[in-house]
């Protein structure tokens, strides 16, 4: 039997999106050059409306350029297929439908034997809720989910597609905004990195950042001091923030230089934000998954908020390099991996083999075919890896203390 392919990415954007898209391609092209593929637009919504794109000879032949852009050619939603109601109020599936046998009739409707779904914990999550419907219900698709999130918090693997890429351009983009130190005097920069409930992504931008001053030539005879130009703090969820002793340390930075550079996680602090939401009866909004919509409540401005009058600051400015970040082309380091992985995707797609493919840290980190049981979100950022503590140390930040787990979950 010849197989049938079909491709979708979902979530937010990190950048492994496209290039993932052409190594699967690729790859298939190499080992199965016979086999159709498809490419279901905007994730779940397209699988459920049966929308999608055919992947033509011509795609097959330039399928390379892919590896060149970031997005999603294909384009992504947030669509979860366990959420009928949220569903129904979408108009992609009717009252009373079960949205994973709409999911399953879709896939044989349109031939489908093969699906591959590229996404974080969200998307691999509900594609282990489809494979597991598919499996009960005898429907005979292989369904294998690639990691993407550039949180790089995907339960058990240790490094998630596009996630080094983002913390290179978050490190790109801050080498601009601190350059605004010197727009005034006693200037409080607060630089927001995406990570709701992870702070590897603040940890390895600031520390990407902090490496790129290090190796700069610096002149601060004429003002072009490193120690104004430095990080001076790094925030994650899962370390406690002392704000009154943070700000006594900060406050001399501040009166040394006149300038205070953070690095802040989204996530941060966002416990206490939402209780004091709570406490003024204000709605805190949530997406279709349940999560906390950070952009609504802002954490670089409340940190902001919160700093400014004890460090005695002239003016905050809250910088957020998220989409800057997520929507980038893959750099060195994820090309070579998405073609470890995209191989790996292929190859156990062909053999019938279900799951996700990730280095296993529960196996050595060796790369694997994880068992979709075994796939979970909100893995936390390690507090106690050397680099991190390395950093921190540098900056002359106090070792970081974990907080209660309780206050992790948004």
């Amino acid at each position: 039997m010849t197989e049938k392919v079909a491709i979708l990415t979902a979530g937010g954007f990190a950048p492994c999106l496209s290039s993932a898209i052409g190594g699967l391609i690729l790859r298939y092209t190499e080992l199965a050059p016979e086999a159709p593929i498809i490419a279901y637009k905007n994730g779940y919504q397209g699988l459920l409306t049966g929308d999608f794109l055919e992947v033509t000879p011509k795609v097959r032949e330039n399928a390379a350029l892919l590896h060149e852009y970031g997005g999603s050619p294909i384009g992504n939603s947030r669509v979860k297929l366990t959420n009928a109601k949220d569903l129904v109020k979408r108009g992609l599936v009717k009252e009373g439908q079960d949205p994973l046998q709409v999911a399953a009739d879709r896939l044989v409707a349109d031939g489908v034997t093969i699906l591959h779904t590229i996404g974080g914990d969200d998307t691999n999550t509900t594609a282990a809720d489809l494979a597991a419907y598919l499996a009960e219900h005898d429907y005979g698709l292989t369904v294998v989910g690639l990691p993407k999130t550039i949180d790089n918090d995907v339960i058990p693997i240790k490094q998630s597609l596009g996630a080094d890429t983002a913390a290179e351009m978050g490190a790109r983009f801050a080498k601009n905004v601190m350059a605004e130190h010197n727009a005034g005097t006693r200037i409080l920069i607060i630089h927001e990195v995406m990570g709701r409930n992870c702070g590897w992504l603040t940890a390895a931008t600031a520390l990407k950042y902090h490496e790129w001053v290090k190796s700069r030539q610096w002149l601060p005879e004429i003002g072009l001091d490193s120690r104004a130009w430095d990080v001076h703090g790094v925030f994650v969820p899962e370390a406690d923030i002392d704000i009154p002793k943070e700000a006594k340390r900060l406050k001399k930075v501040m009166d040394e230089v006149s300038c205070v550079n953070l690095f802040l996680s989204e996530g941060a602090g966002v416990a206490e934000i939402v209780e004091e939401m709570e406490r003024e009866g204000l709605e805190v909004a949530r997406d279709a998954f349940g999560h906390i919509r950070l952009e609504r409540i802002n954490p670089g401005v409340w940190f902001g908020k919160q700093f400014a009058e004890m460090l005695g600051a002239n003016k905050v400015l809250v910088q957020k390099s998220g989409y800057y970040s997520r929507s980038a082309a893959a750099n060195q380091f994820d090309l070579d991996l998405i073609h470890q992985m995209t191989d790996m995707a292929v190859d156990a797609a062909l053999k019938g083999e279900s799951g996700v493919i990730g280095q296993d840290e529960q196996a050595g980190d060796k790369l694997s075919v994880i068992d979709f049981k075994r796939i979970a979100g909100g893995k936390p950022f390690d507090l106690r890896h050397q680099w991190y503590l390395d950093l921190v140390a540098e900056i002359g930040q106090p070792k970081p203390v974990a907080r209660p787990a309780s206050q992790l979950d948004h």
